[in-house]
């Protein structure tokens, strides 16, 4: 099966798709978590970093970075046939936070891409997600020189529900992103048919 035909006299079958969201700090990794699993070459909306962007954008921990994400980052994953996933990284900074509504219309779930050298930065991605009610796992970006904490301690950290799972991944390995990607999809379904039963009661 080729994506977008059908075997020699069925009918073409219109896929069901999903959207999900890879959110986070700035220099946590989301770009690199996209380009990792895409099935295509991912829509990329990268700027390079400025020195008029100096004031406000914070290099503490990515003295390597160069470029930023000013809009979103879009991959695909065709999981079977009939079922699509679509990927957007949104932007880390905070004066592209308006993107956000938009890109999260009908998402999923989300990923929240988490570095232990800057814990913090992942806070506004966490209450925007709490805030909407869309279910999020933390994903834990383990980077090469970073500290490594157990899941408890980063979820004691960022104060983190019991039901909020923590994982550990590395957002260049592809195997890694797409445990990643199973846990979040694991969680909505749980999320959501908690919810389904706790207005049904």
């Amino acid at each position: 099966m080729i994506f977008g035909r059908s075997e020699r006299g069925k009918p073409p079958v219109e896929p069901l798709t999903f959207k999900i969201l890879v959110a986070g700090g700035f220099g946590v990794g989301k770009t690199t978590l996209v380009g990792a699993v895409s099935e295509i070459r991912p829509l990329r909306t990268e700027e390079l970093l400025t020195e008029a962007g100096r004031p406000v954008d914070d290099l503490s921990g990515v003295e390597g970075k160069h470029t930023t994400t000013v809009a979103m980052d879009f991959g695909r994953i065709t999981l079977r046939e009939d079922l699509v996933l679509y990927l957007f990284g949104t932007p880390g900074q905070e004066r592209f936070w308006f993107m956000w509504d938009e890109l999260s219309e009908g998402a999923l779930g989300a990923v929240v891409l988490a570095d232990t050298r800057r814990l913090e930065d992942c806070f506004a991605a966490i209450d925007y997600f709490e805030r909407r009610s869309i279910p999020f796992v933390v994903g834990v970006n383990c980077f090469e020189g970073a500290a490594r904490y157990p899941a408890t301690a980063v979820r004691q950290a960022l104060d983190l529900d019991e039901d909020v799972p923590v994982l550990l991944c590395d957002a260049r390995e592809r195997e890694s992103v797409k445990e990643t990607l199973i846990g979040v999809v694991q969680h909505a379904m749980a999320y959501t048919a908690a919810h389904r039963r706790s207005v049904t009661t």
